[in-house]
């Protein structure tokens, strides 16, 4: 797959992943998050931190992004369609 065509697949992951209805569990809703980060966030930028008004919550995100860190962009772009394919069928 050429990075034109991952960059393609990803965005359409993403959109679907946007609009589905599916609940998904909180720790799976991890995944999407530490994968997705790692996929669009640029080494410039440094690491990034979650933000958000619940310290606990923001933890369990930043434990996701510390297990996806040697993740390539393009590695997580392929582990967020999986996660995608896999789990939401809407």
């Amino acid at each position: 797959m050429t990075d034109e065509e991952l960059n393609i697949a990803f965005k359409e992951a993403f959109e679907k992943a946007s609009r589905t209805k599916t609940q998904l569990p909180p720790d799976l809703m991890l995944h999407f998050y530490a994968y997705y980060k790692q996929a669009t966030h640029t080494e410039s930028e440094g690491f990034y931190t979650p933000s958000g008004n619940s310290e606990l919550r923001n933890a369990f995100k930043l434990n996701a992004l510390f297990q996806v860190k040697n993740l390539t962009p393009n590695e997580a772009k392929l582990k967020y369609i999986e996660l995608v394919n896999k789990f939401i069928l809407d």
